[in-house]
């Protein structure tokens, strides 16, 4: 048996929507039902799960259903349309959330009885109550941070005894204004220690010291003695570099009371360290050992970068010591087909198409991330901004930070906390007084990293600004408050915290009030905010602005603009729901990339429209480009270096090509095609081998093409699909910012000639077949390993 464990406690769970009817008496004389958590006194809860006292068969399963965590059940509801009666509404993406309840049989190994056995929730929105066989273990507010409950006293050991576990989840009250789901739609461990352990979050390792021959590492590790007498522990702590051989080694030993804790610290030297950076991801294992004595308790795995981060007032961002400019994107948590219940396999899949656009930084906005999110950050190499909640200092939201705090402090993607985001009390006294709380509070438990605050007003008023490390400007381009600013207080430090939110609608060229669609040209722009093209440009030409977090990297559920119903989610990505990329996209890759490329907008199929002329905008990082229609010259130009090129065109069928020159030689072309209906579906999966662990996935895009396989830019097709083998369907998309389709079925429209389909492992061997058809077109047949 490992000495310490940590099991995924996912699969077995049924869940209930909506109160939860208690069908027999709950105290002597009383009958009835649940009607609020809050009003019932604990010694009646005790009865809802408790089997000893309350018969199986008075739980009537019919009302249950069988769930896989993480689980998101407000993306499997329908939208609805409340004419504005409720803002919340609106901004929430037309779904319910509502109460449900989560409840699991579990059984524990008798041998496992005097060890320290608890359950770990990654996150659960919103207001959570666990029960454990009948027993109140935790009351949760958050749906962002993390909790644990210990269940060593009230568990039931051996193979006779039965455990129930019971989750009540109240996500009626929101903390955001956007779409933040319902239910576990994180992770849920099984930790099992000795009752000599390391505590929870106990582990802290920092690099104060970082030069070319060597890296000064400093390991800090409480330890937990929960025997009923003292103990004289020793702590190890090695670490391993990427090969797995020990590159330094330190030891410690003393006496730890019954139930205390005590801290060992100790200082250990790299030589000749590879540091860390996005561009090459680098990671060292830290193996911490605890003993009693001569007899082993515990052991934990800590993953650690070895790098440096600073700012300067006018250099920017410095990584390693050099100048580094922040390709940032802001993003909130939920994906097409799932709503935020992410698994780690979709996390990574947004992570890479982020990368693949030249990002090298991610903001968690507006909330902490989830644990899974840093450990692919720091693997795959992606800058984080770990963003706090609300701007709070009252015990709750100190316990909230904190809980961020410890639990990404070690991650090396986290180049910055952020205290909070757009906050009323910004640029006032009060305000000012609780930021600089939780400045003080974060700077206590990581002194190793900037704090910030994501700000979209009062930078110079009330002395709110003096409290921050770096001052975030959201939308600090609109007047360029942000240059101005740097001229009135030279020893600032800024960052764009959020910029250029620029409402597009993917495959769309014309207004459409109707549908409430916007153009793909980006000259939708709020009044508050500015283009991608303007943002980037700023801070290319500015390097003291560090940086910028466009607003977007994917479309999100709630926060429709300009439009309200039928639309039900933004436009402000720079892909989709689905992780289609927008034309913003390839802007931002000319910028961000350094291989040669270019993309041509719009696409070129307009009949009825011929000899209009049409905007024809080119993207490129080139030096100069030629378009050609139907072989016909239409004029070559010099490229703005952070802009674009535009040609208007009169519109004739067939094909636009573009050849891009640098320094006078030809390099690369790119063509867009007049496509003719509709003939055939493509199905193009992400990899074409699955895992049986029942938690791996593919991601499958559908295209509908002509005969000769052009993309039909404006097939809007119902896509029905089956899945024969070892794999469900675990959602569906289409990245249609007005569809009101299901997530959670078959079936799904095109949009734009384009819909997403999420396999994902049912942990069985064997061929998977996925059929992919339509009325009227011929199918589409994939098969995965």
């Amino acid at each position: 048996m490992k000495l310490r464990m940590k099991e995924a406690f996912e699969k077995g769970w049924k869940f209930h929507l909506g109160e939860w009817e208690i069908m027999h008496p709950v105290k002597s004389g009383m009958a009835g039902g649940i009607t609020d958590c809050e009003d019932i006194e604990d010694g009646e809860w005790l009865k809802i799960a408790y089997f000893d006292e309350r018969p199986q068969e008075t739980i009537c399963d019919d009302e249950w259903k069988n769930v896989a965590i993480p689980h998101d059940w407000c993306v499997e509801g329908k939208y609805y349309n409340d004419e504005g009666k409720v803002k919340h509404h609106k901004s929430h993406g037309y779904l319910n959330g509502g109460i449900g309840y989560y409840r699991k049989e579990f059984s524990v190994s008798q041998e496992l009885l005097g060890k320290k056995i608890g359950v770990e929730f990654d996150g659960v929105f919103r207001k959570s109550t666990v029960w454990v066989n009948g027993h109140r273990m935790i009351h949760h507010e958050s749906g962002y941070t993390g909790f644990y409950c210990d269940l060593s006293d009230v568990l039931r050991y051996g193979e006779t005894g039965r455990n129930v576990i019971v989750v009540r989840v109240d996500a009626r009250d929101y903390e955001g204004w956007w779409y933040e789901g319902a239910g576990i739609y994180r992770h849920v461990w099984l930790m099992i220690t000795d009752r000599i352990h390391i505590k929870r979050h106990g582990i802290y390792v920092t690099t104060p010291m970082v030069e070319t021959n060597c890296a000064q590492v400093r390991i800090e590790t409480k330890v937990i003695n929960e025997q009923f007498d003292d103990k004289s522990c020793r702590v190890i702590s090695r670490i391993l570099d990427k090969e797995k051989q020990v590159v330094a080694e330190s030891g410690s030993e003393r006496l730890i009371e019954s139930f205390k804790e005590d801290v060992c610290k100790c200082m250990i030297n790299i030589m000749k360290p590879k540091l860390w950076s996005p561009e090459m991801p680098y990671l060292y294992t830290l193996v911490t050992e605890v003993y009693d004595g001569e007899e082993l308790k515990d052991v934990q795995e800590t993953n650690f970068g070895v790098r440096t981060i600073a700012y300067d007032p006018d250099k920017g961002f410095l990584l390693n010591g050099q100048p580094y400019v922040i390709k940032g994107t802001c993003n909130h948590q939920d994906f097409a087909g799932v709503g935020v219940a992410l698994t780690d396999k979709i996390i990574e899949y947004k992570i890479k198409l982020l990368k693949e656009m030249g990002s090298n930084a991610y903001r968690s906005a507006h909330h902490p991330a989830t644990p899974e999110l840093l450990d692919i950050c720091d693997r795959m190499g992606m800058l984080v901004m770990d963003e706090n909640r609300r701007l709070d200092s009252s015990e709750e939201g100190i316990r909230d930070l904190s809980e961020m705090l410890y639990r990404g402090r070690n991650h090396a993607c986290i180049f910055m906390w952020s205290m909070e985001n757009e906050e009323i009390l910004e640029g006032t006294i009060m305000g000012a007084r609780i930021l600089k709380t939780l400045a003080a509070v974060t700077r206590s438990i990581d002194p190793t990293r900037p704090v910030t605050a994501a700000m979209n007003h009062g930078w110079n008023d009330g002395g709110y600004s003096n409290e921050v490390d770096v001052t975030g400007y959201n939308y600090g381009q609109r007047d360029n408050q942000d240059i101005q600013d740097h001229k009135l207080y030279p020893k600032r430090c800024m960052i764009g915290s959020e910029s250029a939110s620029c409402t597009v609608t993917r495959g769309i060229y014309n207004k459409d009030n109707i549908n409430g669609y916007c153009p793909e040209y980006g000259t939708h722009i709020p009044d508050w905010s500015c283009s991608v093209e303007k943002a980037w440009t700023n801070v290319a030409k500015n390097s003291f602005l560090s940086g910028v977090f466009i607003w977007t990297g994917f479309d999100y559920r709630g926060e429709p603009t300009p439009y309200e119903w039928p639309n039900i989610n933004s436009h402000f990505g720079i892909m989709d729901t689905c992780g289609f990329p927008k034309d913003n996209y390839f802007y931002l890759k000319s910028q961000w990339c350094v291989e040669p490329m270019l993309h041509i907008l719009p696409h070129w199929n307009w009949i009825g429209e011929e000899g209009i002329e049409k905007n024809v905008w080119i993207y490129t990082n080139l030096t100069e480009v030629e378009l050609f229609l139907n072989d016909k010259s239409m004029g070559r130009k010099i490229c703005n270096p952070y802009g674009h090129l535009e040609w208007k065109v009169p519109y004739e069928p067939g094909e636009l090509r573009a050849e891009g020159f640098y320094n006078g030689h030809f390099f690369i072309k790119e063509t867009v095609v007049t496509s003719g209906r509709a003939y055939q579906i493509k199905a193009d999966a992400d990899k074409k081998q699955l895992q049986a662990d029942g938690c791996d996935i593919t991601f499958i895009r559908i295209s509908v093409l002509d005969e000769r396989g052009i993309i039909v830019p404006d097939a809007n097709h119902k896509i029905t699909f089956s899945v024969e083998g070892a794999a469900r369907i675990l959602g569906t998309g289409n990245g249609n910012p007005s569809s009101h389709e299901q997530d959670k079925a078959s079936e799904r429209c095109a949009f734009s000639g384009k819909c997403l389909l999420i396999i994902q492992s049912n942990g069985e061997e064997g061929e998977i077949v996925v059929t992919a058809s339509s009325i009227g077109l011929k199918d589409c047949i994939i098969k995965i390993n």
